[in-house]
């Protein structure tokens, strides 16, 4: 059985940091690209950055120079450090993971397979 754990959300004040980590077990996805995700109350989920089997990065121009996202393939793990948050950052965040091998990231929900349950994340002003 796949399964993608995302951990590491919490509340902190406007401006400070946070890790979050998104261990996959069942299969490997070191061929993959896989991604962050967010979902705001009362927003349609939406990219926030992807990293493919690579290491090439993309991500979302809200996020741009404060979030850098990451992988370690020996652990089948993805971060996503996110710094200099923003109220507007806050949302349920998932990880998600495209069965595609060798792609580049993408933005698009429906490109990817498998995802997590999502941990909250919220900036406070």
């Amino acid at each position: 059985q796949v399964q993608l754990v995302e951990s590491g959300g919490g509340l902190v004040q406007a401006g400070g940091s946070l890790r979050l980590s998104c261990a996959a077990s069942g299969r490997t996805f070191r061929s993959n690209t896989m991604a962050w995700f967010r979902q705001a109350p009362g927003k349609e989920r939406e990219f926030v950055a992807g990293i493919s089997w690579s290491g090439r990065t993309r991500y979302a121009d809200s996020v741009k120079g404060r979030f850098t996202i990451s992988r370690d393939n020996t652990k089948n793990t993805m971060y996503l450090q996110m710094n200099s948050l923003k109220p507007e950052d806050t949302a349920v965040y998932y990880c998600a993971a495209d069965t595609s091998p060798y792609g580049d990231p993408v933005t698009r929900l429906d490109d990817y397979e498998y995802w997590g349950q999502g941990t909250q994340v919220t900036a406070s002003s």
